[in-house]
């Protein structure tokens, strides 16, 4: 039913705010952070952290949470020694969500918040960098079990729709499109970018300078109900929507992050301001956005900054 009433907002062209950052929010608040996947096993010892991280972005005025399960599928907890645990670490994350949205329905009964299960394809980053190690990227056989096998465990968990996250490897992005779209439940798209040398906005990759036209011409003109960017520069947001709007018409969504990533903590240097970011946010909804928010490095403040943004519209 949650899910049910954003799909009526954002028919009706309503704009919704959607959470900030949840890994490096965990990470901010103290829990430690593991050297081979990141924050994804976090969940296993930080779940009424988790739901307070959650229920935190809700009471700042988001209307729809991502789970921590970003750097959660096989790809990453195999090699961080948690095969063993990769439905048990997913389910966690769902629960401390979903724990989120019935606190906050107990003191508002009104507020309908949709839990988002959060699908990349993040592979094993090298040490002190955000560079995938490319000798040990697995087969494409491999990569589809993994997606298949994680979007499988965000349905039977109960979440409403599955985000994918970091979309920007063309190889890798057709096979967790196709994972997340088999579950049946409804599917957002978003993409990362990043300035190449030159100064054009390309994809985030960090090893191949690919147009931004290989990772949106991907994009399914119908069956996924939202399409964005995430994951990127605020500067560069504007002209990477841009290019996803000439292949999608559907609504558009824009989450940026803030500050810099080495394996296995985020660095918060130079987060922009939630004042600044608010100017984005108006300018971004000028450009059709309709979900606003924010990713790795942004805080409940900034989701606060969203929120005035929206008010500010509506008025």
């Amino acid at each position: 039913m949650s899910y049910l009433d954003v799909k009526r907002r954002l028919d009706a062209g309503e704009i919704i705010v959607i959470d900030g950052g949840t890994g490096t929010e965990l990470q901010r608040r103290g829990a430690q952070m593991d050297p081979s996947a990141w924050c994804g096993p976090a969940s296993l010892n930080n779940s009424e952290l988790l739901t307070q991280v959650h229920l935190d972005y809700i009471n700042a005025g988001a209307d729809v949470i991502t789970a921590n399960t970003f750097a959660s599928s096989r790809l990453m907890l195999t090699p961080a020694g948690y095969a063993d645990q990769v439905k048990e670490i997913n389910e966690i994350a769902v629960e401390a969500a979903l724990r989120a949205r019935d606190l906050a329905k107990s003191t508002s009964p009104s507020r309908k918040i949709a839990v988002a299960g959060s699908l990349s394809h993040m592979l094993s980053v090298a040490a002190g960098t955000a560079k995938v190690d490319q000798a040990q990227v697995p087969s494409n056989g491999e990569l589809a079990h993994a997606f298949g096998e994680l979007a499988g465990i965000l349905k039977s968990s109960g979440v409403d729709h599955i985000m994918l996250e970091m979309m920007y490897e063309p190889n890798r992005i057709p096979l967790a499109l196709n994972a997340a779209l088999e579950t049946g439940l409804p599917v957002w798209f978003g993409m990362s970018a990043r300035r190449a040398r030159d100064g054009r906005a390309i994809s985030f990759d960090q090893h191949n300078e690919f147009p931004l036209e290989e990772v949106t011409k991907l994009i399914p003109k119908t069956g996924v109900d939202v399409a964005g960017v995430m994951h990127t520069g605020a500067e560069i947001i504007g002209e990477t929507l841009a290019a996803i709007r000439k292949n999608f018409s559907g609504p558009l969504s824009a989450y940026p992050d803030s500050g810099y990533f080495e394996m296995p903590d985020w660095r918060f240097v130079d987060v922009i301001s939630p004042d600044r970011l608010e100017t984005f946010y108006a300018e971004w909804i000028n450009q059709g956005a309709q979900l606003i928010g924010g990713c790795c490095g942004l805080t409940v403040d900034h989701i606060h900054a969203a929120t005035r943004a929206l008010n500010t519209r509506i008025r």
